[in-house]
């Protein structure tokens, strides 16, 4: 990235000198600097040399409306001036929450109407693993403690959202936690070999009824999952895996965890990936598209039997100091007005989800790609040196490579590994998913020249 702005160079300096930066190599970080974002709008960037770009991941997931929405901005100051904090300890709360907690159990699926606040996703999955063992607890089986997870699941970022996630990455830095097992993914692109989809997609949903029979389900608490992985490379399980993980679930008393962060709120096209297929979660966390990302906020949405059981159950030892803060309640309830009023989801899935989906194929025919997948606004593209074995370039980083040729050509598309990755805002326009569309082709045009 060439610098012409002297600021860019200043802020380039704080960040080398000051700024640990998440999920970032820093020797690489210090001899590049990072890009510096200065404003946006829409569903567009701006950095501090003048670049626009489009976020073709609406930040990490999470701007659902788009950016420079004053509504969210003006109930923010609002509700600053007449109550800028106070905790929900010790037998107090404030209406900001309490209304959140109303309208989220109005979108949520039948039967889920109790609400726990965090102030993330990562600390809604902390959440999830003590409040599981705590319902078996009160239940009467307090050696119910096993949480089986999936491998390349994320589940955030703290050590008992790493732990409950599949990335090795993050397990070999302190990320893994006794009592937690996990499964194999239903990623078929990169792991199905010669069977069909069909057929993977059982045989990696047979693999959790062997996991539950293997630790015993006298020993396993609950099964979480995200019903499309999202930061392992928006794998779309097969038709005929979520069924057969039902088909199991009902057969075992175990409890069933929704991770919903990237899918909640309208991801899928409706407003949760559990409605999309039709799952029926015990618990489900939330967090991202509750505040569009204008505000941190994260919770859980509790099935109403379990949170009977919690509500018999005498002191739930657990929270946090921004637990339902009411500036992020204010603001993840005019959010939700906007994605209901403006019928954002209906929009995204009657209209734009379908043409960004019809465009996003016509990539197919580029010879640098081995798949194009997705549902609602996910999408997948699968970097591939050969298109009938699919098989890769080794060791010569694609998915880096186009990255960067995004990045300097106006478009924020992730790579996981070799697979690129989008989730642009809800609000795009059939004009600005062209202009992902258009950007995405000269990129991969750009690497597979470079590849050679």
């Amino acid at each position: 990235m060439s610098v012409n702005n002297p600021q860019t160079r200043e802020w380039q300096t704080l960040s080398s000198e000051h700024h640990l930066a998440p999920f970032s190599d820093y020797k690489q970080l210090k001899e590049k600097g990072p890009r510096i974002i200065t404003k946006a709008e829409g569903v567009h960037l701006w950095d501090s040399e003048g670049n626009k770009i489009l976020d073709g991941m609406a930040g990490l997931w999470c701007v659902a409306v788009g950016y420079g929405r004053e509504e969210l901005v003006e109930v923010a100051a609002k509700q600053m001036r007449e109550l800028p904090y106070y905790n929900l300890f010790f037998q107090t709360a404030h209406p900001p929450a309490l209304e959140l907690a109303k309208a989220v159990s109005a979108v949520a699926p039948k039967g889920m109407t109790h609400v726990f606040f965090t102030g993330s996703g990562s600390e809604g999955n902390d959440t999830n693993l003590r409040m599981v063992r705590h319902y078996w607890a009160l239940k009467g089986k307090p050696q119910k403690q096993v949480i089986i997870g999936r491998i390349n699941g994320y589940h955030g970022s703290t050590v008992a959202g790493a732990a409950l996630g599949g990335m090795s990455g993050m397990h070999a830095q302190g990320g893994t936690l006794p009592g937690i097992e996990h499964i194999p993914q239903p990623y078929w692109f990169g792991e199905g070999g010669d069977m069909t989809p069909d057929a993977f997609g059982v045989w990696a949903a047979e693999q959790l009824e062997k996991k539950i029979l293997e630790v015993g389900e006298d020993n396993v608490a609950a099964f979480i999952a995200e019903p499309i992985q999202g930061a392992g490379g928006v794998i779309i399980p097969p038709d005929t895996y979520w069924p057969k993980i039902k088909e199991i679930l009902a057969k075992y008393e175990i409890l069933f965890i929704a991770d919903e962060v990237i899918c909640g709120f309208g991801r899928t096209g409706e407003w949760f990936g559990s409605d999309y297929y039709d799952l029926k979660p015990d618990l489900m966390t939330i967090a991202k598209g509750l505040t569009s990302g204008y505000i941190p906020m994260g919770g859980v949405i509790v099935r109403d039997e379990v949170a009977k059981v919690l509500s018999e159950g005498g002191d739930f030892n657990h929270g946090f100091t921004y637990s339902g803060h009411p500036v992020a309640a204010a603001v993840g309830l005019e959010n939700l007005r906007i994605l209901r009023d403006e019928k954002i989801i209906e929009r995204v899935h009657e209209e734009t989800a379908p043409y960004l989906q019809k465009r996003l194929r016509e990539l197919n025919d580029h010879p640098l790609v081995g798949e194009v997948r997705g549902l609602g606004m996910l999408g997948a593209i699968e970097l591939v040196k050969d298109k009938a074995t699919r098989a890769r370039y080794e060791g010569q980083g694609a998915g880096m490579i186009c990255r960067q040729f995004c990045f300097d050509n106006g478009l924020i598309m992730r790579a996981v590994g070799d697979t690129m990755i989008i989730a642009p805002p809800l609000v795009i326009s059939h004009a600005e998913i062209d202009e992902l569309v258009e950007k995405a082709r000269k990129c991969l045009d750009l690497t597979l020249e470079a590849l050679k």
